[in-house]
């Protein structure tokens, strides 16, 4: 008997899309920032309408403005 060939691990699922949205949450965000037409980060002094509460993952473009002058990836820190 032949041996059975070795299987490999299934590939990682792809990165999902840096724009758009997932429902009520924006793509570009982990967890999940509301879809809004404007969010900022609670207790900030931005108008909203809606607010997170951080920290706050930024994936691909920061729609929103979270991430502030760091750019070190983590919003509402």
């Amino acid at each position: 008997l032949a041996p059975k060939p070795a299987t490999q691990p299934a590939a990682p699922a792809p990165e999902p899309p840096v724009s758009g949205s997932a429902g009520d949450c924006k793509v570009n965000y982990t967890p999940c920032v509301p879809n809004d037409s404007d969010v900022d980060c609670a207790g900030g002094s931005g108008s909203g309408p809606s607010s997170v509460s951080g920290p706050v993952r930024v994936i691909g473009t920061d729609v929103y403005g979270l991430n502030g002058s760091d750019n070190d990836g983590i919003g509402c820190e």
